[in-house]
């Protein structure tokens, strides 16, 4: 065989090889993005629900609204044992944009959220698992919609900023306490910026990074609590204003911010995304989602492998690989671009998906399964 045709053989063989190889691997890694299957419809069509895991394996889904000006007291569980939503209790308020945490002792705090299409409410209520019931609390400081509440290393939550009222001054840079302990509300300190619809991370350190949100303009600021100091402290910008975004804890301790939108709201949806790092305190871009999305769950959820499922805001649902820095689809849409739906992690590792409304305010009761 002559020197030439010998050069082509290899280079053909090579080739092939990387082919093959690139094949196996995108193989391998379409099969470790999971599928996403239909579940049973929620017994009420609603859209910006709480969903929370409860001990017993159960997901509480409380408030939300049915179309605009027409928001629900009511909530239902899912049990995944029967892939099935019942009823359970009703709140005192019906609400919006609420937040709703699990507290050590099993019970759901929820709390603030819209109670009038430019109303805020400062009520809070319990939810009881052994007994179906919600009991109004003691009221926070400040009325809050769009607010964030974070389950701190003590026990307690922190819920912080949120609109007090619809308008361009809605607004505010407060944060507030609340005491597991004595069901009591307790100012803390403020952050150095106004915002509402803006994500809150908790931190390895047990710290929680607040990022992006917005009033009359969007920002591109973010800032620390600390629980030690009860202050916030500036760290560094995202290198996008934006708002209605996802955040999500990496494995790595680092912070991974997604989607949203600009200033120009339903014109302005992002595919772009960036992640913080604590040790440095900078924003870094990381590449792009497949598809551009906003008005998402608050809170990326962190799969057992790693990786991190957004959802919502799109057809398409994808997962964050760390590992290689990139986004992958994954098999299975939705029949719409469900805005403002919920993500849950269900104890199997599984996640449910439900509600949100689509590009009008007619919101569904269809879920979904995300299998890893």
């Amino acid at each position: 065989m002559n020197r030439s045709r010998l050069l082509l053989v290899t280079s053909f063989t090579i080739t092939f090889a990387l082919a093959a190889a690139a094949f196996r691997d995108t193989g391998a890694r379409a099969s470790q993005v999971g599928a996403l299957t239909p579940t049973a419809s929620m017994l009420e069509p609603r859209s910006g629900q709480t969903a929370t895991l409860l001990p017993d394996g159960k997901v509480l889904i409380a408030g939300g609204m049915r179309r605009n000006q027409d928001f629900y007291k009511s909530a239902e569980l899912y049990d995944p044992l029967t892939g099935k939503f019942q009823l359970t209790g009703e709140m005192a308020e019906r609400r919006l944009g609420h937040a709703a945490v699990l507290l050590r002792s099993g019970k759901v705090l929820i709390a603030g959220g819209w109670i009038g299409i430019h109303t805020a409410t400062d009520s809070a209520e319990l939810y009881d698992p052994a007994t179906d019931k919600f009991t109004v609390i003691a009221k926070m400081t400040t009325p809050r919609a769009r607010l964030s509440a974070t389950l701190l290393g003590n026990g307690d939550v922190l819920l912080a900023s949120g609109y007090a009222h619809d308008g361009p001054d809605g607004a505010v840079a407060s944060a507030e306490i609340f005491h597991a302990d004595t069901c009591r509300f307790q100012r803390t300190g403020s952050m150095h910026q106004p915002r509402g619809s803006h994500t809150a991370t908790l931190l390895n350190d047990g710290r929680v990074l607040i990022a992006g949100g917005g009033s009359a303009d969007l920002i591109a600021t973010a800032e620390i609590y600390d629980p030690k100091t009860g202050a916030f402290s500036e760290t560094g910008r995202l290198s996008t204003p934006r708002h209605k975004h996802a955040a999500g804890l990496l494995p790595d301790g680092r912070v991974l911010i997604v989607g949203g939108s600009d200033q120009r709201d339903w014109y302005g949806e992002l595919n772009n995304a960036e992640i913080y790092d604590p040790h440095t305190g900078e924003f870094s871009p990381t590449s792009a989602m497949n598809d551009s999305r906003f008005k998402l769950p608050d809170e990326a959820v962190q799969l057992a492998s790693g990786k991190l499922l957004i959802a919502g805001g799109s057809k398409e649902v994808e997962v964050f690989d760390p590992a290689i820095g990139k986004f992958l689809a994954v098999p299975g849409r939705m029949n719409d671009n469900w805005h403002y739906m919920s993500e849950t992690k269900l104890r199997d590792g599984s996640v449910l998906l439900a509600g949100g409304y689509p590009n009008n305010d007619q919101t569904t009761a269809e879920a979904w399964i995300y299998r890893p």
